[in-house]
């Protein structure tokens, strides 16, 4: 058994502390909350050995084998910096963290340390993801010509909602960062690096109300994202991000090829996890659902499906402090989405197309 330490509380509970403890190798021997009586509880709710209020108190334990991490941004690079010096396999939240240069210490840091380091880019390890992803490789579409990502929801609809570090640019707010990580990570896992990229963002909800002080302040980060790419291989692809949006398309990716056009999509606004579909058709035939194989299906549906994709998250994490190896996701892939946030922001700022630098430069690069 990995003895595991979640930090974080909100999506920690969630999400993290029921996926470890489905788990049949990880344990949770520890949890952080900065409130200490807050840690208390938890720890007695799930009956976990040890509630701690400081990194340093969690990394001192004995116990604690690996360490995740599912606090805001803005806490993840002192964190994980933390935990990879003391010799602990990190699992980190997306965004990986606040800016690529972070993330490239945090990366040489677990190279150094010869730990597993991952980030939850848990839409590798949906069904019908991996299936839209296997028929990807085996040439179905042919050549690609274009590809168009929509991912719209309404998360951030509601003007009541309260200001909180969403609303915050230095604490790594944003739908870029909360969105667009992801989408950043799953244009590479599909279709490979991106050559050169154009972004321009905008705030629906341009104030909302600080609880804490009871004040009404101004939003500072994006509530929808308008980007254009240029992949490596010449594909254009179109990408509409909102999280202020009624939509009856949730999220949908089309890619059209010569020989044939592919979709992943859902219509869950519940649930970004499951729902998913996989639909193709020939030039001038209709669009026809395709079966996502049972060899890929969850082996149990949990109510929330973030859990079921995050049980696969865990198991790929653990495969690798088993077998020593690091596998993907790694911190590795974690830099490549965060420079790519990066140079968006670089676009929106300069009003600008941006050319995109060849990771294995950007990593080498001192």
């Amino acid at each position: 058994m990995i003895g595991v330490a979640v930090v974080g509380t909100g999506f920690g509970q969630k999400v993290h502390i029921p996926g470890f403890l489905a788990h049949p190798y990880t344990e949770v021997v520890a949890v952080y909350n900065q409130d200490l009586k807050k840690a208390k509880s938890i720890a007695e709710s799930y009956n976990i050995p040890h509630a701690c209020n400081t990194i340093a108190d969690i990394v001192s334990l004995q116990e604690v084998q690996a360490v995740s991490i599912s606090t805001p941004p803005f806490l993840h690079y002192e964190m994980a910096k933390a935990v990879l010096e003391a010799g602990k396999h990190v699992l980190i939240e997306k965004p990986t963290t606040i800016n690529a240069a972070e993330a490239k210490e945090l990366y040489q840091l677990a190279q150094k340390a010869g730990v597993i380091a991952t980030v939850d880019f848990e839409f590798r390890f949906v069904p019908g993801w991996q299936f839209f992803s296997e028929l990807l490789s085996d040439g179905y579409v042919g050549s690609k010509r274009f590809i168009k990502i929509d991912w719209l929801g309404s998360s951030r609809s509601d003007a009541g909602r309260p200001w909180n570090w969403y609303s915050s640019k230095k604490q790594g707010g944003g739908a870029l960062g909360s969105l667009g990580s992801h989408t950043f990570d799953y244009i590479h896992w599909l279709f490979g690096p991106v050559r050169k990229l154009n972004a321009h963002f905008s705030t629906a909800i341009a104030q909302r109300l600080d609880p804490n002080t009871g004040e009404v302040k101004p939003v500072e980060t994006d509530d929808t994202c308008m980007l254009m790419l240029e992949l490596a291989d010449g594909t254009p692809c179109q990408v509409s991000i909102s999280a202020v949006v009624h939509a009856s398309r949730t999220h949908w990716i089309e890619v059209y090829g010569d020989r044939a056009t592919l979709i992943l999509g859902s219509e869950n606004q519940k649930d970004y996890i499951h729902g998913f579909r996989v639909l193709a058709s020939q030039p001038g035939k209709a669009l026809t659902e395709i079966e996502i194989p049972n060899r890929l299906l969850f082996p149990k549906n949990h109510s929330d499906g973030r859990i079921s994709a995050f049980i696969r998250v865990i198991d790929q994490w653990v495969q690798g402090i088993e077998g020593n190896k690091q596998l993907v996701p790694s911190l590795r892939e974690g830099v490549y989405s965060q420079l790519l946030m990066d140079l968006s922001h670089e676009s929106n700022d300069t009003l600008s197309w941006v050319n995109v630098p060849n990771l294995e430069e950007f990593l080498a690069d001192e």
